[in-house]
């Protein structure tokens, strides 16, 4: 079986790190991008199963990479991590096909749990999950 893929867009490069030693270790095939033309690039060629997606990422919103990945693959999962009120943008989020959101600073279990429901085949339970 292959091993699932997972990409994390963020311009911290701290938070980058982390996520990926922390889903490296859950065995995923996990990939990085600081930006969204770098993030666009390994969605067209590595088709990611799921994208944790910052919301605010110098040039390239996250709004803007989420239209660009849904266009170039629906099915793709996307998780948004936001760092404050986002909450209209939250909203657009969603209706563009988030599945939903965590708040910085995120709870890296719950995190952890939630991605691996999604790609384990499970249904989520809310549609939204709560930063600590």
């Amino acid at each position: 079986m292959d091993k699932k893929k997972v990409l994390i867009v963020d311009d911290q490069n701290g938070i980058r790190v982390l996520l990926l030693e922390v889903f490296s270790s859950e065995g995923y095939n996990t990939f990085q991008a600081a930006n969204g033309k770098i993030a666009l690039e390994i969605v067209k060629h590595e088709a990611p199963d799921l994208v944790l997606l910052d919301m605010k990422i110098p040039g390239m919103d996250g709004l803007e990479i989420l239209k660009h990945i849904k266009a170039i693959d629906p099915s793709i999962k996307v998780i948004m991590m936001t760092a404050y009120g986002e909450l209209d943008m939250i909203k657009e989020a969603t209706d563009l096909g988030a599945l939903m959101h965590f708040t910085k600073p995120f709870d890296i279990d719950e995190m952890r749990m939630e991605v691996n429901r999604q790609l384990q085949g499970g249904s989520s339970s809310g549609r939204f999950a709560v930063g600590s």
